[in-house]
C-alpha cells in the first residue's frame, strides 16, 4: 500500500512539475501576434488555396501586416474582403477587377480530331507525354483528362464534350487551374471581357485546319478590322487585349472560324 502512495506522489509530482514547466515556457517564449492580423484573417475567405501566392489565409494575413503583400492580394474575397482588409490596415483597397480563368480551346469532340483512343489514367499531365502528345490531332488543345478539375478547390471548371470549361459566375481566380495544365492553355482574364480567342495553336492555317474545324488559323482578318489596336496575331494565332478591347465585335463577325468567343 505503502508503495502505492509513493508511486501515486511521485506521478502526481512529475505531472505538477511539468504543468508548472509549460505554463512559465508559454509566458516565456510566447510569439506576439498583430491584433490586425487576426482580424485579417478573420475577414479573409478561408479557403485556404494558395491563390494569393501564400500558405493559407493565415499567411497572408502576416504578410499584409509586415507591408509584404497588398491588402487586395486575395483573389477569393476580391473587392469587398479587399475593402474590408483595407479598413483593418487603414488602406485604401483601390479598384479591383473581377478575374476568371478562361479555356483557350474549343476543340470539342466533333471539331478536333483524335490520332488513338486513350483509356489510361484520366492525368493530363501524364497524357501529354504519351506518344505525339496525346490522342488529340492538335498538339496544342485541351487533353480533356481533367487535371484542371482535379486542381480546382471551388468546383468551376468541368470536362464538357472533350474539352475543359469554365463556369464564370464559381471561378474565384485562384489560379489553380492555371498552374495545372500542361499546354498552358488557361489564363486569368478580366470577367467583364465578352470577346477571346478559344485557341493557342501556333501552326498554320493548312495544318490547323487539318486537325481541327474551329481552330484559328492566323488570317489576320480580326486584326485589319479592330479600330482600337487590341487583337494581334503572333505566331499564327490571334490575341485580344483586354485593356484595349472596347468589346465592339468585329473580331467576332469577321472572324472565319467563329473561333473569338
Amino acid at each position: 500500500m505503502t508503495g502505492i502512495l509513493i508511486a501515486a506522489a511521485i506521478v502526481g509530482g512529475v505531472g505538477l512539475f511539468i504543468g508548472v514547466f509549460l505554463g512559465v515556457a508559454e509566458k516565456q517564449f510566447a510569439v506576439e501576434v498583430d491584433e490586425r492580423e487576426e482580424a485579417i484573417t478573420g475577414v479573409l475567405p478561408g479557403n485556404n488555396c494558395g491563390g494569393c501566392g501564400y500558405a493559407g489565409c493565415s499567411g497572408l494575413a502576416a504578410a499584409i501586416v509586415k507591408g509584404e503583400a497588398p491588402v487586395n492580394a486575395c483573389p477569393v474575397g476580391g473587392a469587398p474582403v479587399a475593402a474590408k482588409v483595407g479598413a483593418i490596415m487603414g488602406q485604401d483597397a483601390g479598384e479591383m477587377t473581377k478575374m476568371v480563368a478562361f479555356v483557350k480551346c474549343a476543340g470539342t469532340c466533333e471539331k478536333a480530331k483524335e490520332n488513338y483512343k486513350y483509356t489510361g489514367t484520366k492525368d493530363c499531365v501524364m497524357v501529354n507525354m504519351m506518344q505525339n502528345g496525346g490522342p488529340k490531332a492538335c498538339t496544342f488543345g485541351c487533353l480533356g483528362e481533367g487535371s484542371c478539375v482535379a486542381a480546382c478547390p471551388f468546383d468551376a471548371i468541368h470536362i464538357q464534350d472533350g474539352i475543359a470549361v469554365v463556369d464564370k459566375e464559381a471561378c474565384k481566380a485562384c489560379g489553380k487551374c492555371v498552374a495545372a495544365c500542361p499546354r498552358h492553355l488557361i489564363e486569368l482574364v478580366p470577367y467583364e471581357q465578352k470577346h477571346l480567342v478559344q485557341c493557342s495553336s501556333l501552326d498554320k492555317g493548312k495544318d490547323v485546319m487539318s486537325v481541327c474545324s474551329v481552330g484559328c488559323i492566323g488570317c489576320k482578318m480580326c486584326e485589319k478590322v479592330c479600330e482600337f489596336d487590341a487583337v494581334t496575331v503572333t505566331n499564327n494565332v490571334a490575341h485580344i487585349d483586354p485593356e484595349k478591347c472596347t468589346n465592339c465585335g468585329k473580331c467576332v463577325e469577321k472572324c472565319p472560324k467563329k473561333i473569338i468567343s
